[in-house]
């Protein structure tokens, strides 16, 4: 068994499909519109392991106003980058870009060598070995 693809929803599509594509070499389809519901999305694909799916909706913001949603994105999830000298030289990377850094690279107890970073929606990333 694999893990398909993870889904999270956004409130700026197009920013988040270029932060995954820029910093994790991310390919994207393109971009599913369902005129009826308004309904977007866009499934990345990565070298290995699971899919992305991206998602919004132009009423989502009152949504979580209206409490049907409780919050954009997801918990976290991880990305592994194959190695201890790419999880720091990525963290660095997105350091100096501006995004943040939620926890600095390190072997965490249950044995992964990783960091942790904030998305543009705040999304928790652990980017691991």
């Amino acid at each position: 068994m694999k893990v398909e693809h993870i889904a999270m929803w956004t409130v700026d599509l197009e920013r988040l499909k270029d932060f995954y594509s820029s910093y994790f070499e991310a390919k994207s389809n393109e971009k599913y519109r369902n005129r009826k519901t308004g309904f977007e999305s866009y499934f990345l694909s990565f070298d290995e392991g699971c899919r992305l799916e991206l998602m919004q909706m132009p009423p989502i913001q009152e949504r979580l106003k209206d409490g049907i949603f409780d919050h954009i994105g997801l918990a976290h999830f991880a990305i592994c980058v194959g190695s201890k000298e790419k999880v720091m030289s990525l963290t660095e990377k997105l350091r100096v870009d501006g995004y943040e850094i939620l926890s600095e690279p390190r072997t965490t107890g249950d044995g992964y060598f990783e960091s942790v970073i904030s998305d543009p929606d705040g999304n928790r990333i652990e980017i691991t070995v």
